[in-house]
């Protein structure tokens, strides 16, 4: 897919499609107003007809409109106009795409980047729109015999700035989404992948491309003979019922200076969660090849920081794991003694994903690092609490909270605070350990993260709960979602001091 941007008139523009919105109630943006001009009411004629109402995602394609050169024209409802938010501005953007995709449209210039979205820059108008379009584009069909595509394929898209000396902003707005857009890709093709394919082993060789590919990027794999020397107690024993080794992989991406601290992203990376011993239920275990959306996303966001070039220094740990069940298995009444050396309780074996995290965030220590972000899919917990909409955050640290849930405005990649008092320990206490794995029912994702808190003394850290939003469920929409790559692209493009919008 081939993205420019230019500034011109909608008459003089010859191309297979020009995309113009339209307000309700059949009220024409400035754009469509000259191009009803140039046609000589032939648009609003059409519009009094009742043919779009204005409606937010109503589609009309004309064809050879009076006067214009071009030879289709799309009328994009585009719902109330004061009312047009992010939300619906990128909806919007999708449908588009998807019509145009159908209509046999092989370039197209689309004006809907020029539309007033409340508190929104053109910067943030044309990443948003590429990011958009890469998302609606985006299919995971490697595994199929038979591949279906469109017969004429949208191929290049247009942005019109509305004035020439925006040309360089809508430039770089299309360079950041397309490098935003690489990594999300490359989170749902792994994240996809089925459990068969993509096991611990095969996380570390999606680190080894990046390192292959990109000369910032350097990459160490952490194998279960490692990990024993290390102490590494709790995250060998989450994998010990597997055939499949446990392999941590370490991304370090080299951008700032030598002596600068890095920032550190963790994810968890369990390629299959059968639960273990306290095995799930049967319904829908296949999605848990998603457990592994936390490594996935810090992949994703590795190789857009990558492409971004930025001034940064950043590590990448993927924490591959399986937990499976099996004679070897660990036991729900076990005591395991973390990285750390505190001693932890199990309860449960299917709260492993923690028991993973907690050695690898005890690792990291030795980077020194400026800040550390785990990302997971940690709890059903947070599910209930704030569905598939929101990610949930949690932080010991107020700036760095703030920091991300900037990011996840900017980008639009929602994230949400929940609050992280003393008082959550106390459902972690255990007769026999240090602490038990599992805090109860109460409050699910904000025990997880206490847990987690425990092992992250000596840094920054916040900690993301993915569990709602790295997939979509069931049906033929089933798959990954990319996210939160472009909620940590966005922080790491902020914490970079690289030139964004105006």
């Amino acid at each position: 897919m081939e993205f420019s941007v230019k500034s011109g008139s909608p008459e003089k523009q010859r191309s297979a499609c020009i995309v113009v919105g339209v307000f309700e109630p059949r009220r024409l943006s400035a754009i469509a107003e000259q191009l009803d001009e140039i046609s000589e009411g032939y648009i609003s004629n059409l519009l009094r007809r009742g043919d779009l109402e204005g409606k937010s995602g109503q589609m009309l394609l004309l064809h050879h409109v009076p006067n214009i050169l071009s030879e289709r024209v799309l009328l994009v409802g585009c719902g109330k106009e004061r009312e047009l938010d992010e939300r619906q501005y990128r909806q919007i953007i999708s449908k588009t795409i998807n019509t145009l995709n159908e209509t046999g449209s092989m370039e197209a210039v689309c004006f809907l980047s020029e539309l007033h979205v409340k508190g929104r820059d053109t910067y943030w108008k044309v990443r948003q729109a590429v990011e958009a379009t890469q998302d609606c584009l985006y299919s995971f069909d490697s595994l199929k015999t038979r591949k279906q595509e469109p017969r004429r394929p949208l191929r290049k898209i247009v942005f019109n700035v509305p004035t020439r000396k925006e040309l360089p902003i809508g430039e770089r707005a299309i360079a950041h989404g397309l490098a935003v857009s690489e990594g999300i890709n490359t989170c749902k093709n792994v994240a996809n992948m089925p459990p068969n394919i993509c096991n611990p082993a095969y996380l570390a060789e999606q680190a080894k491309i990046l390192e292959n590919d990109y000369e910032k990027v350097s990459t160490e794999i952490i194998g279960e003979a490692q990990m024993q020397e290390l102490g590494m107690g709790s995250y060998l024993a989450v994998g010990r019922g597997s055939q499949n080794e446990s392999m941590m992989s370490i991304i370090k991406y080299q951008g700032g200076d030598d002596d600068s601290a890095p920032i550190v992203l963790v994810g968890k990376g369990l390629t299959f969660d059968s639960g273990g011993i306290s095995i799930k239920p049967g319904e829908a275990m296949d999605e848990m090849k998603y457990d592994m959306g936390g490594a996935a996303g810090v992949l994703g966001a590795m190789h857009s920081l990558a492409e971004l070039d930025l001034p940064i220094n950043v590590i990448g740990v993927l924490a591959g794991c399986e937990n499976m069940p099996g004679g070897n298995a660990y036991r729900p009444g076990d005591i395991l003694t973390t990285m750390s050396g505190q001693t932890v309780e199990v309860l449960n074996t299917d709260a492993e994903g923690r028991l993973v995290l907690c050695d690898a965030l005890t690792y990291v220590e030795r980077f020194e690092p400026e800040a550390v972000v785990d990302v997971a899919t940690l709890t059903g917990a947070c599910v209930v609490a704030l569905g598939k909409h929101a990610t949930g955050l949690l932080s010991t640290h107020n700036p760095l909270a703030h920091e991300l849930l900037n990011a996840s405005d900017q980008s639009g990649d929602r994230a949400w605070r929940l609050p992280l008092w003393d008082e959550y320990q106390e459902q972690l206490e255990s007769p026999f350990a240090d602490f038990t794995n599992l805090g109860g029912r109460a409050a699910g994702t904000i025990t997880a993260a206490a847990f987690l808190s425990r092992f992250t003394k000596k840094y920054h850290w916040a900690h993301l709960d993915i569990a709602g939003t790295a997939w979509r469920s069931g049906g033929k929409d089933k798959g990954s979602t990319g996210r939160p790559v472009s909620m940590l692209t966005q922080f790491l493009l902020n914490k970079s001091g690289v030139e964004q919008g105006e």
